[in-house]
């Protein structure tokens, strides 16, 4: 399966837009604009491209602590997206829920989620809840290596199995668990060798391929929303940068692994495909990159304009 035309423009745009607000955000919170914690993507950029450039508006997904590029891959505002780092009262969360919590129901984000592995069962959910209703939608799950170790995983893909719900399970391992090294945590070389105890499909992909993503992602949302159940996808990538901003990874990641990642940084990877197999002229690359940087600083503008929440704020949208 390869992407249309259309299809890989729009994926070089997805993924310079996730890479663009992160180094922003990046830059702010150092800067001590942006209150809490931040988690990047950078690095990562292809597996969500990849995955959701599939999905509809009717489509779900849930997200982790570094969900920033689900989120923008599947839809969601830069400006909203900002304004809620920003703990404006235009953010996607009113401001009351910064970087790990961006969540927009109505294009089928169904929330970033801080603990590890918790959006799995929530994907199983979300892809009963199709199932049941009779639409041809699918819940895509996305966690990290470390997220496939917790009970909720297996939890998630079992439910998933034995009512062979259209759910995507798609684990980004990106080599660490915070500072835990794969290899550490885990004795399986694959995490989709996992696949086999609950009878449905396991597949590893290149996470630094879009094209590769792309191809292994949609044969798995085809097959979900045609009735044939759930796959596990293990996409081996990289994130560039520490844990969290301000961890510069040093103590448990050799320098030397990190520029032999950076080496396949997937958007100049992706962007000699467009050139040199799709022949897409250079300028037209150039307007997209402009026009991306354009759309980070109006979003940035939108944010720092917007207004604080009020003091009431605080007691809306609660349970009790």
């Amino acid at each position: 399966m390869t992407p249309t035309l259309e299809q890989a423009l729009q994926i070089y745009r997805t993924m310079l837009r996730i890479r663009a607000f992160e180094e922003k955000a990046s830059e702010l919170f150092l800067a001590g604009r942006l209150p809490g914690f931040l988690h990047t993507y950078i690095g990562q950029e292809a597996v969500a491209t990849g995955v959701c450039v599939h999905l509809t508006r009717e489509d779900t997904i849930t997200s982790t602590h570094r969900g920033h590029g689900h989120a923008v891959a599947k839809g969601a505002r830069l400006d909203l997206m900002m304004a809620e780092l920003f703990a404006k009262k235009t953010g996607y969360c009113k401001g009351k829920g910064g970087s790990m919590h961006i969540a927009d129901l109505d294009l089928g984000i169904l929330g970033a989620n801080g603990i590890v592995g918790a959006g799995i069962p929530i994907a199983a959910g979300a892809g009963l809840t199709a199932k049941m209703e009779g639409r041809s939608a699918v819940a895509v799950a996305f966690f990290g290596d470390g997220g496939s170790n917790t009970g909720a995983f297996h939890e998630g893909l079992n439910l998933a199995a034995v009512w062979n719900l259209p759910v995507l399970f798609v684990c980004e391992n990106n080599q660490y668990a915070e500072s835990t090294p794969r290899e550490v945590h885990q004795k399986v070389k694959d995490i989709a060798t996992r696949a086999m105890a609950y009878d449905i499909p396991g597949v590893v992909v290149d996470g630094m391929d879009a094209t590769a993503v792309f191809a292994a992602a949609g044969e798995a949302i085809r097959r979900a929303r045609e009735g044939g159940g759930p796959t596990l996808i293990e996409a081996k990538t990289y994130r560039f940068m520490g844990h969290y901003v301000g961890d510069t990874g040093a103590a448990y990641r050799d320098q030397a692994e990190v520029e032999r990642w950076k080496q396949r940084d997937p958007i100049p990877l992706f962007r000699r495909v467009l050139l040199e197999e799709r022949q897409v002229p250079a300028d037209d690359l150039a307007t997209i990159e402009a026009e991306v940087q354009r759309e980070i600083a109006e979003a940035v503008t939108f944010a720092e304009q917007s207004p604080e929440p009020d003091l009431e704020d605080a007691l809306r949208d609660i349970f009790a």
